[in-house]
């Protein structure tokens, strides 16, 4: 059983693996734990032990647990009426609030139930628009684990599952602290994405339809690049003649200290695709496009053609529109700016006690750091593990359990709250180091 849990735990995690197929997220095996409550930043579990939330369930808990508001939406909603794809008055408050918050000519929406649904729905109506069939995706890059989006999966996970779709081309992220060409920043004059239009020429059908990037990439480990480096991205799209998707299912909304990731830079997109703090909680997505876009797109734009049995009912667009409007409402933006900013401080300071804790990261709320060892490379896993576990039997939940840490509280989290998770994260750390060669 795990070292973190009490008993009550121990009972239902075990007499859940009797049913329980393999392959949940690493973060729960590894706890074993079954939680019974949470309320803003702070998860009790069935033993009535509490934890200091940093994950937000992967930046998906954006207003926290069990926001009042959120949860009175919800109920009033589902009193009413929750499934059907036909109007009603929160979808539509949900699209006006949607249209006003993305920049001209971003106006057009359609809502699914999950992230890889929605990313593959705006490659296709990429396709559609183009009348090609090709995608630029990048290394590091996470977009979803469905068929469609498998091949565009910037790293090892899609191992083990081909053949995959043809037509994809993965070219370097600014990852300037691993940089795959050995280069340094700014001295590089962003070399990658000379390498990036290299490869795309020498590999390339001439038919890309579009160029699939996270604004920040969060799963690689929160990796920020450059501000220019977005732009060169946009106007190699252009160049090429393809349609710029920017995935902000984990950078949107307030995560990185500005309402959307793309907004850190002058980039103006075709698509934009959003989810995980868009609901709250609640299973909602959406690829929004402008009109020129979306208008006579054959076939995604057919009736029935890019809709989704789930996407959009009432029930989801209130979640959603309860979400946002609390966003707006409480300046969890804001919030997200100036507690990211004072932990991103606070991280540094880690760097210079710890030999072992090199590049640290982040914008907003989506924060980051590496663990690596004497050489420079990653820490093992057996190393890192045991920060995570230790971390949890403290009272902590971050994502540390790879040589990639990510940092991705709620955004109502406070700067007393903040400081309390990472005076836990440091004791952490200062008790293993000995260890940590």
């Amino acid at each position: 059983m795990s070292r973190i849990s009490g008993p009550e735990s121990d009972k239902l995690v075990s007499d859940e693996q009797q049913w329980l197929a393999p392959g949940i997220q690493r973060l729960a095996t590894l706890a074993g734990v079954a939680m019974e409550s949470a309320r803003g930043c702070v998860i009790e579990d069935a033993d009535g032990r509490s934890y200091l939330d940093f994950m937000a369930g992967v930046g998906v808990a954006s207003l926290g647990h069990s926001h009042p508001r959120w949860v009175q939406a919800l109920a009033n909603q589902a009193g009413k009426i929750s499934i059907g794809s036909f109007t009603s008055a929160p979808r539509l408050a949900l699209l006006k609030l949607l249209a006003g918050l993305l920049p001209e000519p971003l106006r057009r929406v359609q809502l699914y139930s999950g992230g890889s649904e929605a990313v593959e729905a705006a490659l296709r109506l990429a396709k559609a628009h183009t009348g090609k069939f090709e995608v630029v995706a990048f290394w590091g890059g996470f977009h979803g684990k469905t068929g469609g989006v498998l091949p565009l999966i910037g790293d090892p996970f899609k191992r083990g599952w081909g053949p995959l779709a043809p037509g994809t081309h993965l070219v370097p992220y600014a990852d300037c602290a691993h940089c795959p060409l050995k280069q340094t920043y700014p001295g590089c004059g962003l070399a990658c994405v000379d390498v990036a239009r290299q490869q795309i020429e020498a590999a390339c059908l001439g038919s890309i339809a579009a160029v699939l990037v996270e604004p920040i990439q969060g799963t690689a480990g929160n990796v920020v690049p450059p501000p220019e480096w977005l732009p060169a991205i946009a106007q190699m799209a252009k160049d090429l003649d393809a349609l710029l998707i920017v995935d902000e299912m984990i950078t949107g909304f307030g995560r990185t200290g500005e309402m959307f990731g793309f907004e850190h830079t002058d980039t103006l997109p075709d698509i934009v695709t959003i989810g995980k703090g868009f609901g709250g909680g609640f299973p909602v997505t959406a690829v929004i496009a402008t009109d020129d876009v979306t208008a006579d797109s054959h076939p995604w734009s057919k009736p029935s053609s890019s809709s989704s049995s789930v996407g959009g009912n009432p029930l989801a667009a209130a979640a959603a529109l309860a979400t946002v409007e609390t966003i707006l409402d409480e300046k969890l933006v804001e919030n997200s700016r100036r507690v990211g900013a004072h932990m991103l401080v606070r991280l540094e300071t880690l760097r210079e006690r710890f030999p072992f804790v090199g590049d640290v990261r982040g914008k907003g709320l989506l924060l980051g750091l590496d663990l690596v060892g004497e050489s420079g490379e990653p820490l093992p896993a057996s190393v890192t593990e045991r920060i995570y576990t230790t971390c949890a039997e403290r009272g902590l939940l971050v994502m540390a359990y790879g040589p990639r840490v990510r940092i991705n509280p709620p955004l109502v989290i406070s700067e007393e709250e903040a400081d309390a998770g990472l005076d836990l994260f440091e004791s952490v750390l200062a008790e293993l180091a000995p260890e940590i060669r």
